[in-house]
């Protein structure tokens, strides 16, 4: 369910009522605007004894139960653009339209330096480079893994660009956010639920990238 606080609420106020929450089992994740906080609960408890204890309160406005999974993306829990700030100052979902942009493997340091001179020449905000390549055959060509990613973090040091670059297994996530401003997820990768699941706990933004094929409902 989803609780909009009346405006204003006073913070003695809004954790009364996250309190109430919890007592029934559930979680509560706030978003605390300038006017108004609104409070998303998630979990498994009695949902009808909940609602009619919060709805009780008088700092509370409204209660709107919401039954699709995904409350915390849901226009009801935050009707806004979202907006993503990078660790290089680039916003993503505001006001300018930000380009990644890149060759698709890193191969060399001349060859990645150059590539970013061109990019951050171009306008684009973001290099994109992998530095762990997934092929076909395992005697193509695999990527230069934690080279490479130094090689990155090389070129954004010289060009101020932010860093795209693949996630292939949840082992490797940890090491990529050290270098990495966003994390990318190939299509092959979109339904690899250990990976997204360590993702999710990394701390920083993922760029998915789904299959043609993929229902929308899938992500």
């Amino acid at each position: 369910m989803i609780i909009s606080m009346k405006m204003h609420a006073t913070r003695q106020e809004i954790d009364e009522v996250r309190a109430i929450v919890a007592h029934f089992g559930y979680k509560v994740h706030s978003i605390e605007g300038e006017e108004r906080v609104v409070i998303g609960v998630v979990g498994v408890g009695d949902v009808t004894a909940c609602m009619e204890s919060v709805e009780s309160m008088p700092q509370v406005e409204k209660v709107v139960r919401i039954s699709a999974p995904y409350k915390f993306v849901s226009k009801q829990f935050k009707s806004g653009r979202t907006r993503i700030a990078l660790n290089n100052g680039v916003e993503i979902g505001g006001d300018e339209f930000v380009v990644m942009a890149g060759p698709c493997s890193v191969e060399s340091e001349k060859q990645i330096m150059e590539a970013a001179e061109g990019v951050a020449k171009a306008g684009a905000k973001m290099l994109r480079g992998g530095a762990f390549k997934p092929r076909t055959s395992p005697y193509d060509f695999q990527g230069m893994e934690e080279e490479g990613l130094k090689l990155l973090q090389k070129a954004r040091a010289a060009t101020g660009l932010g860093i795209v670059t693949e996630v292939m297994s949840d082992r490797d996530v940890d090491m990529i956010a050290q270098y990495a401003d966003v994390m990318q997820v190939g299509a092959r990768n979109m339904q690899n639920f250990m990976l997204l699941k360590a993702l999710g706990k990394c701390g920083r933004p993922v760029l998915l990238k789904r299959g043609s094929a993929a229902p929308s409902k899938s992500c």
